[in-house]
């Protein structure tokens, strides 16, 4: 029996799993102490949970303890590695480089950056319909690297195509060339293996609610070593997280980004393995039952390209708008959920080079741990009827 409404939109947020609530109740009500308050029990215990939290944390990226900062999400994480690596390096170089599909949080702070005279190189990705699309030319990396270059931002996979970056390759030729390597990976830890030393990243931002774990509580890995990365703080006050993020601990929001993180790793071959079955089920669905359906982004077939959860079609003929408000029972979105109250179509796909109407008749399935097979059979249903209403509306029109 199908519940609905059907929840496929988990790249914008995923719900917070039952076991992660469990793991996080106590510091609600219990265990209340103030992390930075270590003059009495409350407070110690809080710090020995986010001590422990943080080691596991670090542990699932390949990192050491001392190199995760605790942030607010993955938003202010993108802020602080960039933002801090400009201010503190500026005297040695003001060229910055990074990728036209990046999330806002990323391209935002880019272009504050340009009012203050730091230099930004956007690169292109390899446009539709190549198997390859969403991804960049690592020669047309290496060839806008300049001697005034202190940072590439890259993000590890998109959060609208899925699209996974060879950010292996990409670690090695900024090492070679002495740049310092960022990637915005909110939407790849816990859904792909991510360790930093084998990306050869610098700083890493990441958050809890994209891997079934709560809001507000995210992390920025900072390399301490070979070379150790110096940032300048964003927010200043008590000094806390080694100085780089003043606040107070978000202690139950750490606990419980802790325990998403676990249950990931622990079910991440098996659950990648059923969301690509899942997401070429859906895909197979919408083509065998409606005509001008468009794949973006890279080729499913491909291992290693694209996120196991992430479709993005383009519907001929259709307004994604409209579809999603036809289909008023199925949560999902037409690009970002971070620009979705701006109402010009997605940069992602018009940086795949995608006619404006194929733009505006996209949509993005999200799916997660909570995706069922019957849900998906349902939503093919759905879509197929849906298309072909608007579609004859369209006609007579």
């Amino acid at each position: 029996m199908i519940q609905l409404p059907i929840y496929l939109d988990n790249h914008a947020t995923t719900r917070v799993d039952p076991r992660v609530v469990e793991a996080m109740l106590p510091y609600f009500t219990e265990i209340y102490g103030n992390a930075g308050s270590t003059t009495h029990g409350f407070g110690s215990a809080a710090k020995d949970a986010v001590d422990e939290a943080r080691a596991k944390i670090a542990a699932a990226v390949g990192a050491k303890a001392k190199e995760i900062v605790w942030t607010s999400g993955a938003t202010e994480s993108n802020n602080l590695a960039i933002r801090g690596v400009a201010e503190k390096h500026a005297a040695r170089g003001r060229h910055i480089i990074g990728v036209t599909t990046e999330h806002p949080a990323v391209l935002d702070p880019l272009a504050k950056l340009v009012q203050r005279r730091f230099k930004v190189t956007l690169l292109p990705v390899t446009a539709s319909p190549d198997p390859q699309a969403g991804l960049i030319c690592i020669d047309q990396l290496a060839a806008a690297i300049r001697d005034d270059t202190i940072l590439v931002s890259i993000m590890l996979a998109n959060n609208e195509i899925g699209a996974i970056q060879p950010l292996a390759e990409i670690g090695q030729l900024c090492k070679q060339r002495g740049v310092l390597l960022h990637t915005d990976a909110t939407q790849a830890v816990g859904k792909i293996p991510v360790d930093v030393e084998a990306l050869g990243v610098d700083l890493m931002s990441f958050t809890a609610h994209k891997i079934h774990g709560p809001k507000g509580i995210g992390a920025l890995y900072v390399r301490s070593r070979a070379p150790r990365v110096r940032i300048e703080p964003q927010i200043d006050g008590g000094g806390q997280e080694g100085g780089l993020r003043s606040g107070t601990a978000n202690v139950p929001g750490i606990v419980g980004f802790a325990r998403a993180m676990e249950l990931c790793l622990a079910e991440l071959p098996a659950e990648a393995a059923r969301l690509c079955g899942l997401r070429d089920r859906l895909f197979k669905g919408l083509r065998e039952g409606l005509d001008d359906v468009v794949l973006n982004g890279p080729a499913l077939g491909l291992p290693g390209l694209r996120l196991p959860g992430n479709l993005n079609v383009s519907f001929g003929y259709v307004e994604g708008e409209a579809l999603v408000i036809e289909m008023r029972d199925i949560a999902l979105s037409t690009g970002s959920a971070c620009t979705s109250a701006q109402p010009e179509p997605s940069h992602v796909l018009r940086n795949l080079g995608l006619l404006e109407d194929a733009v505006r008749g996209s949509l993005r399935f999200g799916l997660g741990r909570f995706t069922t097979t019957e849900e998906i059979d349902f939503v093919i249903t759905r879509a197929v009827e849906g298309v072909r209403r608007l579609r004859t509306m369209s006609s007579m029109a």
